[in-house]
């Protein structure tokens, strides 16, 4: 079954000094401030885009690789995922990092690796994403 997800960014003013907000349509979890200096800046308690990205690229990839590991017969206990997504003013995004501890039992680093590289290609978001350079880490604890 096919799913459309929404959220909607009602802007006020110049890019510069204007102001934001985007709201979770579809979930109902909330309205959060967007700012460019946010953006480019420091957060001050705002969002951006590039957040935004990580927060879709990391649970995309955990979903991608706790499925890729349930399906190879090693489900995992626990993933925890840190997308970092690098902008820059007057070029855009410049990457994404993406960092995972796992615990996975029954596996040893070395097919763990293999299981988030495999993730980090192709989950959903990453295939959206393939105009950008994305590198992985991936580490059992």
């Amino acid at each position: 079954m096919a799913t459309t997800r929404t959220a909607h960014t009602v802007w006020n003013g110049a890019l510069q000094e204007g102001a934001g907000a985007v709201t979770f349509d579809s979930s109902g979890i909330g309205e959060y401030p967007v700012s460019w200096a946010a953006r480019a800046e420091e957060p001050g308690g705002r969002t951006s885009p590039e957040e935004l990205i990580a927060a879709a690229h990391s649970s995309c990839f955990s979903m991608a690789l706790s499925n890729g590991l349930t399906g190879a017969g090693t489900p995992p206990s626990r993933l925890t995922t840190k997308a970092a997504v690098d902008f820059q003013p007057g070029t855009g995004i410049t990457g994404i990092h993406l960092t995972v501890q796992g615990e996975v039992p029954g596996i040893d680093q070395a097919a763990f690796a293999s299981a988030a590289a495999d993730a980090a290609r192709n989950c959903p978001v990453s295939q959206a994403l393939k105009g950008t350079t994305i590198t992985h880490e991936a580490k059992l604890v």
